[in-house]
């Protein structure tokens, strides 16, 4: 049996070259019955973290969609620690994940995946740390410190170097960094300052802010490198006079494509995906979303872009060579969270946390016609999710 980690997404994208069937331009698809799912012809794991159940859920695919095993985290029993960002090695044989709380803060963890066994110490980081993103080689991670119930101050990036998991760098960026993704080469990481409305590049070479765009409405375009990171009194983007009043982006997500040419920006309160050339530093285009976007990512053979629907309790699909919204379909759960694509840009799996006391669930979504072909509810407030591996015959 063939196993292919998530980083092995380029190999496969010759199993993938048949035509995606739209459904019209923001084809509403209903929340209908379950379409029954082919044989996929390989098994699809991934994991989810619900973070106010302290659990992690390893999930297997193969037609059905079934809980395979779950795993207690943390370390007070008193405190709900909150898993929250997950990620894989490239080489498929660990997961980090962060919890955002504990004491005095959260931490970041290192799994062996499979046995799903801590084989580390946990470790301190800046306030709540949240996503998280390694470097091709996987001998550095960076976590955003999204800083969620502290004051509204410049935070952090963590830098962590994973085989003796020890804190190297703190970067500091903005007001609440959110989401965090490298590009394709690892060069350059991507994160999101929300109450700043700014998109920043760091350096993974030099651990230095190296550019910042404004996503502001009305004042998209470059920033200081260096100052660009202070709020202005009185305004939440510290964009001035200038920006589009009352308007706001709220940016709560950045993807590279495959390519490493675009960036592909959420603004989750303006319900609108920006669209960055990387060379150019300009933006290039407007997709416009349904209610909130939040997540994003992109089949690995650059076909299509895939956006959670926070607020809008779904999941939206773009065609990214014509910037058309191909179809809408409601998740199965309120808080609609995160994404991620199998290597073979297939399958679509989305985390939704739910409310209250409900079940989080993950749903999987067929990327030939954006059916749902298989759910399964997880613990409360499932969202972040990484994808692990893809078993071939």
């Amino acid at each position: 049996m063939l196993s292919i980690p998530r980083a092995g997404a380029a190999a496969l994208l010759l199993l993938s070259a048949g035509c995606v069937s739209g459904s019209g331009a923001g084809a509403d698809l209903g929340g209908g019955p379950m379409a029954r799912a082919a044989d996929p012809g390989a098994v699809y794991w991934l994991y989810v973290g619900a973070e106010s159940a302290d659990l992690i859920h390893r999930i297997r695919f193969d037609g059905a969609l079934t809980l395979d095993q779950t795993t207690m985290v943390g370390e007070i029993p008193t405190e709900t620690e909150g898993p929250h960002g997950l990620r894989i090695s490239p080489d498929g044989r660990h997961l980090y994940m962060t919890t955002g709380h504990g004491f005095p803060d959260g931490k970041l963890w290192k799994f062996e995946a499979g046995p799903d066994t801590v084989v580390a110490e946990p470790i301190l980081l800046g306030y709540f740390p949240a996503t998280i993103d390694l470097t091709p080689d996987g001998l550095y991670a960076f976590v955003v410190n999204f800083n969620l119930h502290g004051e509204h101050v410049p935070s952090t990036v963590s830098v962590v170097y994973t085989p003796d998991l020890v804190e190297v760098e703190q970067i500091e960026t903005c007001t609440m960094p959110h989401g965090a993704r490298m590009a394709p080469d690892g060069l350059f990481l991507y994160s999101n300052c929300m109450m700043d409305e700014q998109v920043v590049e760091i350096d993974t070479r030099t651990f230095e802010v190296a550019r910042r765009f404004s996503v502001a409405p009305g004042r998209e375009g470059p920033l200081d490198a260096e100052g660009g990171g202070a709020r202005m009194a009185g305004g939440m983007s510290g964009m001035g006079a200038g920006a589009m009043a009352g308007a706001q982006c709220s940016p709560t997500w950045v993807q590279p494509s495959p390519d490493g040419l675009s960036l592909y920006v959420a603004c989750n309160a303006g319900s609108r995906i920006l669209h960055l050339d990387r060379q150019s530093w300009e933006l290039t285009r407007v997709l416009q979303a349904g209610t909130g976007p939040y997540n994003l990512a992109i089949t690995p053979d650059g076909r299509l872009l895939v956006a959670t629907l926070k607020q809008g309790a779904g999941v939206e699909f773009f065609d990214l060579r014509t910037g058309e919204s191909l179809a809408r379909v409601p998740t199965t759960t309120t808080v609609t969270h995160g994404v991620e694509v199998s290597p073979d840009s297939r399958y679509a799996f989305v985390s939704s946390e739910g409310v209250g006391a409900e079940p989080g669930k993950v749903d999987v979504f067929d990327l030939s016609d954006f059916s749902r072909v298989g759910d399964v509810e997880v613990g409360q407030q499932a969202g972040g999710i990484a994808f692990w591996r893809m078993e071939l015959p």
